[in-house]
């Protein structure tokens, strides 16, 4: 069962890829822009939205289980992978195919298993997932390898880790806190596997990364208000809420969940009024209005490294934009850096 488990998630995420792939030549423009799944709640009031969030977790308390897990990796799932050398170079003991051990190898993500399905033995209780966390972002700072291949493991790792936490049912501040570093992990991919995109259109792992950081974003949110009650406000929940605001900027991109007029409503008064969230309006609205000088003149001002990573592609779109349109004007190429036009439109 756990043979085909694998498999399965392994060939529907090359699916995925493949299918991306196989459309992203066909793109428009605003394809290369981030979009929120459509919703079916987008029309229903924000009292609707919490009672089936809070139903949702009734539910979710129902089949919860407790994991006895002391390893990254179940013994039996690793010892299947050695035989069937479905190891990665991460994982590999002196980097022999066929070899791992406890401290390398790392649970991978399995699509079809939920709570019911599983056994205790097979999920990782609460400090063996945080230990699996750190290790797993340990790994960003590697220079052995391309990002590429460090995201391809951590994107996959960090999906089980978020789903033995919810099979667990586990929602204290403990799981806010790896929530959000798995959503900083997705942020700052979204600026390095762009950075390192050598074509016009986002690449099949830039798709998926932002796919994750979407669901990976669902999640906090739903942390934050189940904790409403013990504490109100988040020390980063303001800077973690304005992302879904950044993330709209293109009103003519594709159709997104939630309307930020309808979301705003379940968004705490003290959340609305920081900083955080004051800057991701003020871009929102200076970028929809066309006034470019005031919006790249905002971000230089106020914008945090992971607010930047997100609306980068809206920076070099404006970036773009004026290149083209001096370049027009003075009949003439017009070479300006990044840096330049930053500093002359600001």
């Amino acid at each position: 069962m756990e043979r085909r488990h694998h498999s399965q998630s392994h060939s529907q995420r090359q699916q995925g890829r493949n299918h991306f792939s196989s459309s992203s030549s066909n793109q428009s423009r605003s394809n290369n822009r981030f979009s929120f799944p459509k919703s079916s709640s987008s029309s229903s009031s924000a009292n609707d939205v919490r009672d089936r969030r809070r139903e949702t977790q009734e539910e979710k308390q129902e089949e919860a289980i407790v994991g006895t897990c002391p390893f990254m990796c179940p013994e039996a799932e690793r010892l299947q992978r050695q035989r069937l050398r479905d190891l990665a170079v991460f994982e590999r003991l002196h980097g022999d195919p066929r070899n791992s051990s406890p401290a390398l190898a790392v649970k991978k993500f399995c699509r079809t298993m939920s709570a019911k399905e599983v056994r205790a033995s097979d999920v990782r209780p609460l400090p063996v997932l945080e230990e699996t966390l750190n290790y797993l972002l340990s790994l960003l700072d590697s220079t052995e390898h391309p990002f590429e291949v460090i995201h391809d493991f951590v994107f996959d790792r960090t999906r089980s880790v978020r789903q033995d936490l919810i099979m667990q049912n586990i929602v204290n501040d403990k799981a806010i806190n790896m929530f959000e570093k798995i959503v900083k992990f997705h942020v700052i991919s979204h600026h390095k596997l762009r950075s390192s995109c050598s074509s016009s259109s986002i690449s099949p792992l830039h798709y998926l990364n932002l796919e994750q950081l979407t669901k990976a974003l669902t999640s906090l949110y739903n942390l934050y208000e189940a904790n409403w009650s013990s504490k109100p406000i988040h020390e980063k929940e303001a800077e973690f809420r304005s992302f879904y605001v950044l993330l709209h900027l293109d009103s003519n991109g594709q159709p997104v969940g939630e309307s930020l007029s309808l979301w705003f409503r379940h968004v705490p008064s003290p959340i609305i009024k920081s900083k955080e969230m004051w800057f991701a309006r003020q871009a929102l609205r200076y970028f929809q209005m066309g006034n470019y000088r005031r919006f790249l003149s905002t971000v230089a001002a106020e914008a945090s490294y992971l607010q930047y990573c997100i609306i980068e592609p809206y920076i070099d779109e404006v970036i773009n934009f004026v290149t083209l349109a001096i370049n027009i004007f003075f009949w003439h190429p017009v070479h300006i850096g990044s840096i330049t036009c930053f500093v002359l439109y600001t």
